[in-house]
């Protein structure tokens, strides 16, 4: 933003430590911040031309001064957060919103557009398609033909495993298997993975062995986008075994 008045709202109490009361607007007096009671006392002028730019306010020694202070950001992310546990969060995250969106309603479906970018990749069966709405066309093509037009439910997947891990510096590689079944409703039925409002295996009382048409191994391969805490998928593999 170029211009420094924008983005500086509270800073006048913070300087000069009158703080306006709540009810009646009246000043009351508190310690002004040390330090930035030094920085320009003109920067939240009326008039741009009196206020000084984004640069000079970037060199002042209030800004300045942690510069050479020998911060590492990396180290101190890197101490508090649990790559394994947040590897796990985010491949489970995408296994279970994945697969909500494949096997649930044709207005959440479009959604799913969502997940890819221009230069995402899907495989299926030897061939390889490029372009998020190419992937979209590609995958709405098998979720057709998987849910069919029977009145008992179409075939659903059911998630049993789920594999993850580091791919290079900045991208995560997840690894999903688990058999295609006959129905109407997405199961998560892995050991350790938990799905907000879905049954578990214990308040299931459907033989899956005996309604199990086949099986499927899908790999993404998971690419950090923008904003922070979100991912893309870049690559995906689709592998199908027929019972």
């Amino acid at each position: 933003m170029s211009d420094s008045f924008m983005v500086i709202f509270d800073l006048p109490e913070v300087i000069t430590g009158l703080w306006k009361k709540s009810k009646n607007y009246e000043y009351q007096e508190r310690p002004p911040h040390r330090g930035l009671s030094q920085f320009p006392q003109n920067h939240t002028s009326y008039k741009p031309d009196a206020r000084p730019t984004c640069e000079q306010l970037l060199s002042h020694p209030f800004i300045k001064r942690y510069e050479e202070a020998g911060v590492d950001l990396a180290a101190y992310v890197g101490g508090v957060v649990d790559p394994t546990e947040s590897l796990k969060q985010i491949a489970e995250m995408l296994a279970v919103h994945y697969y909500l969106l494949f096997n649930g309603s044709d207005g959440s479906w479009n959604h799913m557009k969502t997940l890819y970018m221009e230069e995402s990749s899907f495989s299926f069966l030897g061939n390889v398609c490029v372009e998020q709405s190419v992937i979209f066309d590609t995958l709405s093509t098998i979720r057709n033909k998987l849910k069919g037009d029977q009145p008992g439910g179409g075939i659903v997947h059911v998630v049993e495993k789920i594999h993850y891990g580091a791919n290079g510096e900045r991208e995560i590689t997840v690894r999903v298997f688990g058999p295609f079944i006959v129905g109407n409703q997405f199961l998560v039925l892995g050991e350790g993975l938990q799905a907000e409002g879905m049954p578990s295996l214990d308040e299931l009382t459907v033989d899956i062995p005996r309604i199990r048409v086949g099986q499927f191994r899908e790999q993404f391969i998971m690419q950090p986008g923008i904003s922070m805490e979100c991912y893309y998928i870049s690559r995906q593999d689709l592998y199908i075994i027929q019972s």
